[in-house]
């Protein structure tokens, strides 16, 4: 894998000179002063470790690795104050938040609608979420790198955030009775999209205050997560695109 660090040390003073990490893996019962020290770091820094049999890292890395094995991120971060304040005045703000999609395909090819639709910005969890890696920003054709994304430590928690910054939580599921052309897509919108298999979840789908589906008349039950939103992305364009901007 690309852009990867390892060895305790090394993948130490990255975190300390502050680059971010996209993926860390620690051995599963590793431990020695050292390794304290690194959980310790991560602590501090608000870094999310994995802890995962040593095959995994063996099949990571050609190595000594120590135990240790990160993947560093390919694009910067921002926060979700960032994120809000770079919303051109006079435009309702939209972002896409993605609960548990972990196909890097899908998660780039979702970034590149929600660019080319005039997007705010992407959430993504720091846990069971697609890495942000080379494969993901071809995916995207470049949209990754231009458009933010904000990484939550908790979704629940940012999904509180922002609906008390006046933003409707609209689920995309096809179980919802209520059809996309429905819903006033032109207010503040935070679109959410859960993973093909569960979907998204249940404490996440609580929080929700509108489900939308897009309408199928064909025998497939759904549609695949990157084909959804693209179909829902542009509902908002068509219902925006008399006001001003998108």
């Amino acid at each position: 894998m690309e852009n990867m660090i390892f060895g305790i040390r090394p993948v130490a003073e990255a975190i300390e000179s502050g680059r971010r990490v996209e993926r860390l893996y620690v051995r599963k019962g590793a431990s020695g002063p050292l390794m304290i020290e690194l959980k310790e770091l991560c602590k501090r820094y608000g870094v999310h470790y994995q802890e995962v049999p040593v095959e995994k890292l063996d099949r990571l890395v050609r190595g000594n690795h120590q135990g240790v094995v990160a993947q560093m991120a390919l694009i910067e971060y921002v926060s979700l104050e960032d994120m809000l304040e770079r919303v051109p005045d006079g435009q309702a703000p939209l972002f896409v938040l993605f609960d548990g999609v972990t196909d890097v395909r899908n998660f780039g090819a979702v970034a590149r609608s929600a660019e080319c639709a005039g997007a705010h910005g992407l959430i993504v969890s720091m846990k069971n979420a697609a890495p942000v890696n080379a494969e993901a920003v071809k995916s995207s054709a470049g949209a990754l790198n231009l458009i933010p994304v904000h990484r939550a430590g908790s979704i629940r928690n940012t999904i509180k955030m922002l609906k008390n910054a006046g933003f409707q939580i609209v689920a995309a599921t096809e179980k919802a009775a209520m059809q996309l052309y429905e819903a006033d897509l032109t207010l503040p919108t935070v679109l959410v999209m859960g993973s093909e298999g569960p979907g998204i979840s249940n404490e996440v789908m609580k929080l929700c205050d509108l489900q939308i589906a897009v309408p199928l008349f064909g025998r497939i039950g759904s549609l695949n997560v990157s084909a959804a939103a693209a179909v829902l992305l542009f509902e908002v364009v068509r219902q925006r695109i008399g006001n001003r901007g998108v």
